[in-house]
């Protein structure tokens, strides 16, 4: 069995960058690692999701309920670790995610502002990608927290993986979901005791290497 590392944030916290970063440095280290990258837009699983966010099913987050949204992102994972990537997990290879199961947990439950629905919504999600799919569990989930006034900033010429363009998704497009998205994601983050990395010192966004050194330092225990 292998070992599986996730990082997850807000959108623009440096997911990707970082994912790619400490892939690079693992393969340096002469670490056998597959790097993943969820939703897998290139598969067929991800059609739901690209409609989602696309807005065909509104225009706002808002529009698709926390449960019905989550079944699609959770679909592709579980298609994807069937069909690809739990062929190496299974066998031993050290599985890198670029967003994972706590993608989810961040955005679908930052819909909903009850905090026992929270909840609910966050044990049904647990067990649904968990024990339903059965998805393995990430041995170290470490958080980027990039609070939103900067991430905002940060995405505002970034290029959209499902359009190719610096057009936004529905997400994206939405300030005030991803100021309710980044409260959520620090609630979540210390109800699940996330490695939680913070982006920002003396109100700068850290650099890349500093912030890069301190994910390796997390991840690397766990080798």
């Amino acid at each position: 069995m292998g070992k599986l590392i996730a990082i997850d944030g807000v959108d623009a916290s440096g997911k990707q960058t970082h994912t790619q970063m400490l892939y690079d440095r693992f393969v340096s280290d002469g670490i056998p690692v597959r790097k993943l990258s969820f939703p897998m837009y290139e598969k067929p699983s991800s059609s739901l999701v690209k409609q989602y966010l696309s807005g065909a099913f509104g225009k706002n987050p808002e529009d698709v309920n926390a449960y019905a949204a989550s079944t699609f992102f959770a679909a592709d994972r579980f298609a994807t670790y069937r069909t690809d990537w739990g062929k190496d997990y299974q066998s031993g290879t050290l599985i890198l995610a670029d967003r994972y199961v706590a993608s989810n947990m961040i955005h679908q439950a930052g819909k909903i502002t009850d905090i026992n629905e929270k909840n609910r919504f966050l044990d049904w999600i647990y067990d649904l990608e968990y024990n339903i799919y059965g998805l393995p569990k990430p041995d170290v989930q470490i958080f980027l927290d990039m609070p939103v006034q900067y991430s905002l900033k940060l995405m505002q010429d970034r290029i959209n993986k499902i359009n190719g363009s610096v057009k936004k998704d529905i997400h994206e497009n939405d300030a005030s979901y991803l100021s309710l998205s980044y409260e959520n994601a620090i609630y979540v983050s210390e109800k699940y005791a996330w490695n939680r990395v913070n982006c920002i010192k003396d109100n700068k966004v850290r650099s890349l290497e500093d912030i890069q050194d301190e994910i390796y330092n997390i991840a690397i225990k766990f080798i």
